[in-house]
């Protein structure tokens, strides 16, 4: 009874990457699936905090939302940030709406956002 209360609370105490690298670990070796809200299911006080752990963000997507009025160097910087050749980057600018970037972590996407906007694009974050 003891060494399962001990497991609890190291389960209740993991930071985001433990718990997803869990899951991980679970699914793989295991074969015991996610529940469809994303978070491995818990039962008892434990899964109110772990749901809570899981909701924190950890990858972003960097949206251009439009170009501004100096398309140019935002395409210039597209290129740079993604390879892309310079008719893709040109669509991708041009089209507006579209993910320069996706499922990067916090600082990476925030560095791309700057590099845009001083660009004179107009960015977003999801």
């Amino acid at each position: 009874m003891a060494d399962l209360k001990k497991l609890a609370e190291e389960i209740v105490n993991l930071t985001l990457l433990e718990a997803q690298e869990l899951k991980t670990i679970l699914k793989d070796e295991y074969g015991i699936e996610p529940a469809a809200g994303g978070a491995v299911m818990m039962a008892g006080p434990a899964a109110g905090e772990a749901a809570a752990a899981e909701e924190e963000k950890t990858e972003f997507d960097v949206i251009l939302k439009a170009a501004g009025d100096k398309k140019i160097n935002v395409i210039k910087e597209v290129r740079a940030i993604t390879g892309l050749g310079l008719k893709e980057a040109k669509d991708l600018v041009e089209a507006g709406g579209k993910a320069v970037k996706e499922g990067v972590d916090k600082a990476e996407a925030e560095s791309i956002k700057k590099k845009l906007e001083e660009a004179g694009a107009e960015v977003e974050l999801k």
